[in-house]
């Protein structure tokens, strides 16, 4: 954008006292021929009677780097060479070289925030106006295609509608972490596209991320790429496997997550839209599609992705990732691959043996009753009246994981020939290994329930859980 080699610049607004204040002033100045230029943001006929350039756009204030108005710019020589905001009649006599200017005025005024830099604008101007430093391929649609009705028609979606990601909101993601937008995080299976940090925030903003929950997408995103996940396997196997993320530490109360009622369930942005952004990232990115290389007999409606909050307010319990080697007071997600999930209710437990007893034969019916001898996992989340029985009879995450490996252990007798995984050569065979029982606590306190998150294969051949911390 052309502005005056020499002289100056004026920048103001009408819905702004200081600026209405000034505009005898700016009558002075441009009679005066000092004032090459004013730029009204929101009403081109003010100041009244003078020569005003409309900046309705904004684009003069973006240019100009406007946050405050009035702003009054010198420019000598092409380049800016003072600047003053607000109205402080010392500072504009210097600047103009007036020293008689606004005698009549009071000694000063603080200026009120440009339109420019109103909330959300600063990326809508950058997209607009300026160098984005974006590389993916822009996509127009114009007027009267819907881009929402696009995205489902290109296969942009997983069935439900998605943000569409403008330029502006994918540069507002960005702004959720110091990572460079070309940075290459890694591939996306099951095709293995290169992902970059700016792919990942395309599919973020059409998930429905907030920029704050960027840094969580990533943490979890990298999670994923570890070769002990098998994220390749996941998206490919007949189970119908998707991603579950337990996010842990300050970030989850930051950003709002749920770690209460229905937790596990709808109603909580960030809970609803962090692993949907993966599985989005491998639609769009990996390619797939349910019948191709997506082979779920049936699916579930985890594959839309699951994350949730563990519950970190009784410090008597130890979080799911500082059991997995994440130092206290830190944020981290561990990423799980499920197959669904199923609750379980016992109404009349109230002791902890009891209660260990009866998780145990839901345990032990998941996936099948005659399966044992390691080579799935499970994910159990305690409710917390159920964990405020254990609480009360001194148990820890230690004991009940402990207690629950042995009494899922149960005799070759009882299980039908042929049904066992893996033999143990022992009389007393697993259900799980101990790695593949995963203990985490969520819900409200109201209700004696838990629920089973079914694991996919684990073992060398299968899914491990991954924890990562989440950068600050």
């Amino acid at each position: 954008m052309k502005f005056p080699d020499d002289g100056l610049i004026l920048v103001l607004k009408e819905d702004c006292p200081t600026c209405r204040l000034i505009e005898t002033v700016a009558t002075e100045l441009q009679q005066r021929g000092d004032l090459k230029a004013i730029y009204s943001q929101d009403n081109p006929a003010f100041p009244a009677g003078l020569d005003v350039a409309d900046d309705g756009k904004l684009e003069a204030s973006f240019h100009l780097g406007t946050d405050i108005v009035p702003t009054l710019i010198r420019r000598e020589d092409g380049r800016e060479t003072a600047r003053v905001i607000g109205w402080h009649r010392g500072e504009w006599q210097n600047i103009t070289g007036v020293n008689d200017l606004g005698c009549d005025l009071p000694d000063e005024r603080p200026g009120c925030g440009s339109l420019s830099v109103a909330p959300g604008m600063a990326e809508e101007l950058q997209a607009r106006f300026g160098d984005t430093d974006l590389e993916a391929r822009a996509v127009d649609i114009d007027f009267p295609d819907d881009p929402i009705e696009q995205a489902f028609d290109r296969g942009w979606s997983d069935g439900l509608p998605v943000v569409p990601p403008t330029p502006a909101r994918v540069l507002r993601m960005l702004q959720g972490t110091s990572r460079q937008p070309n940075e290459i995080l890694g591939t996306i299976p099951p095709s293995g596209a290169v992902c970059t940090v700016e792919k990942a925030a395309i599919n973020a903003v059409m998930a429905g991320c907030r920029p704050e929950y960027f840094r969580v997408v990533l943490a979890a995103l990298d999670a994923a790429m570890d070769p002990d996940f098998a994220w390749q396997g996941l998206m490919s196997t007949t189970m119908g496997a998707g991603v579950c993320v337990v996010v842990n530490g300050p970030v989850a109360r930051r950003i709002g997550m749920n770690a209460q009622h229905g937790a596990l369930g709808h109603g909580n942005r960030a809970n609803a839209t962090i692993a949907r952004a993966l599985q989005l990232m491998v639609i769009n990115l990996g390619g797939a599609v349910p019948g191709g290389t997506d082979r779920s007999t049936h699916g579930h409606p985890g594959k839309f992705g699951l994350c949730f909050a563990e519950d970190e307010t009784d410090e008597a319990w130890q979080a799911l990732a500082q059991s997995r080697g994440i130092e206290a007071g830190k944020s981290a997600v561990t990423i799980f691959g499920f197959c669904g999930t199923s609750i379980n209710n016992t109404e009349t437990v109230r002791d902890a043996e009891t209660l260990t007893e009866s998780l145990s034969l839901c345990l032990n019916g998941f996936y099948h009753p005659h399966h044992a001898g390691g080579g799935l996992a499970a994910m159990l989340v305690l409710s917390g009246e159920y964990w405020g029985i254990y609480q009360r009879e001194g148990w820890d995450r230690e004991r009940i994981h402990s207690t629950l490996l042995d009494c899922t252990k149960r005799s070759a007798a009882d299980i039908k020939a042929g049904s066992v995984a893996h033999s143990q050569g022992s009389d007393l065979i697993p259900k799980f290994d101990p790695g593949d029982l995963v203990l985490v606590r969520t819900g409200s306190n109201a209700g004696l329930f838990s629920t089973i998150i079914h694991g996919w294969g684990s073992g060398p051949t299968g899914s491990q859980p991954v924890t990562r911390e989440i950068a600050p």
